[in-house]
């Protein structure tokens, strides 16, 4: 702790690097795969945006996807295994695509419909609200490995939406997002980056 007190809390989310599911666009909820070749490397794209950053703390995902991408990025060591942080669950929905799923159900929306045997949006959001509460409690720059489609719910209720808003907010794999204040209001949340990639690479 600084004269100043303490550091303001920032929350650096990054996705997980490319799977093969990510790949064709299948929801990977509780499915542990791994990563493929390119999503390593885009992993250890990563390692020069986060080195020169100090984390008060570093949680990740039980999945290994997550955990691997922040092991190649430079934070395994440091790192807590954090169960919030899993997918959204996709119950009978796992493995499918949405324009698949869509054949049956045209207007389903996972953000707004929930998943049959899973995770519902209320089920999500508590989810994602716990996690926020105690990571409100922590300081200074805290690293999260983490999901896609649950980084979407995690940014809708930082800053106070309902999960159904979450749909607006896409990621790429191994990206960056930072969740923190706005500087000129600091009671307020803020998105402070979304989606940055740091590597382009060829498939």
């Amino acid at each position: 702790m600084s004269a100043r007190g303490p550091a303001p809390l920032q929350l650096y989310f990054v996705r997980h690097g490319e799977t093969a599911w990510s790949l064709t666009g299948q929801h990977t909820g509780r499915t542990d795969l791994p990563l493929t070749e390119i999503g390593e490397a885009q992993a250890r794209a990563l390692l020069p945006w986060l080195g020169n950053t100090t984390f008060s703390h570093v949680f990740t995902s039980p999945l290994q996807r997550a955990r691997r991408t922040c092991a190649l990025a430079g934070r395994g060591e440091a790192a807590a295994i954090e169960p919030d942080l899993t997918e959204w669950n996709y119950g009978d929905y796992e493995g499918q695509r949405s324009c698949d799923i869509r054949r049956n159900r045209p207007e389903w929306n996972a953000f707004a419909d929930g998943c049959p045997g899973g995770e519902t949006p209320g089920a999500i959001s508590d989810r994602a609200d716990r996690l926020i509460l105690r990571m409100l409690a922590l300081t200074g720059n805290v690293a999260l490995f983490s999901h896609g489609q649950f980084a979407a719910v995690l940014a809708a209720r930082w800053i106070g939406l309902p999960v159904a808003e979450g749909a607006h907010f896409c990621l790429e794999t191994a990206s960056l997002s930072i969740f923190g204040a706005n500087p000129n209001h600091p009671e307020i949340r803020a998105i402070r980056l979304w989606n940055a990639v740091p590597a382009i690479l060829c498939r």
